[in-house]
């Protein structure tokens, strides 16, 4: 069977009415199929988790399966991450991550499901293919103040990946293209993405087919940066080293960008004074 093709996608009604039905409804249907295809980290994920010191505390914002609960592999028990995510069917799974039980909390991502200040000295955050499922510039930058709200100002990480427009030679993906995919600032490419579901129909010995349509905004090259340095000015937050913040009492630094396995992702530093 060859594969389904990404189609453009046009936002044409309520953002949370669009997200639920192209995004958390089809999540909760596939969750067990889209769970067993998700199941080795990406090497950056793994590193920065890796190099997170011994007793730290975190967030997985989107948590999906809960893939990334169960690191560091070398010694799981070093850090404790707390996963949270939209769908039920995908938290089932995600609580017993690695054959551990594991701390999961239903909610959007938008939202601030946390007792005031309770998050305040969280060490770390993590948002692992999430926000590209957002409906719109606002709600995506939205989620990227929360993880920063979500952290540490003094000493806060916070790992973000996101789809992008470039996509490698592994990919069954073929994003209809903006003008030049490796231009930076450009605003990506709203898209839906199928994924297939084939299930046996025993009587006849057929493989029966749905299709799901899933939203993404893909991200273009630069994009990411843009958004993460315009969240958190709207935040008050100085973008860059803390010693080139003339004054500045909080901020973030970026640590590391860049492209891995059709994704863009950012590593941040907070900062305060």
């Amino acid at each position: 069977m060859a594969p389904r093709s990404v189609t453009s996608a046009t936002i044409s009604e309520d953002p949370l009415a669009y997200e639920e039905k192209h995004v958390h409804s089809v999540y909760e249907q596939i969750a067990p199929h889209f769970s067993s295809t998700r199941y080795k980290p990406w090497p950056v994920i793994a590193a920065f988790l890796s190099n997170i010191p011994p007793g730290w505390v975190g967030l997985d914002s989107g948590t999906g399966n809960g893939k990334y609960l169960p690191l560091p592999a070398e010694n799981p028990s070093r850090v404790w991450t707390v996963g949270l995510d939209h769908s039920l069917n995908l938290l089932k799974i995600a609580r017993n991550a690695g054959g551990v039980y594991r701390e999961v909390v239903r909610g959007n991502i938008l939202d601030q499901p946390w007792r005031k200040n309770s998050f305040l000295l969280q060490d770390y955050a993590i948002s692992i293919a999430t926000i590209h499922h957002l409906a719109t510039y606002e709600r995506r930058k939205q989620a990227i103040q929360r993880l920063l709200q979500a952290v540490s100002p003094w000493h806060g990480r916070i790992l973000i990946y996101v789809w992008a427009v470039e996509q490698d030679d592994l990919s069954k993906r073929q994003i209809p293209v903006v003008d030049d995919p490796h231009a930076v600032g450009q605003s990506g490419k709203d898209v839906f993405v199928p994924w297939v579901l084939s299930s046996s129909a025993d009587s006849e010995k057929l493989q029966a087919e749905q299709v799901f349509n899933r939203y993404y905004h893909m991200f273009a090259k630069g994009e990411l940066e843009q958004l993460v340095s315009e969240a958190a000015k709207d935040l008050g937050l100085h973008v860059g080293l803390k010693s080139e913040s003339a004054g500045a009492c909080r901020g973030i630094d970026f640590e590391q960008d860049g492209w891995e396995r059709s994704n863009h992702y950012v590593e941040l530093r907070c900062w305060a004074v």
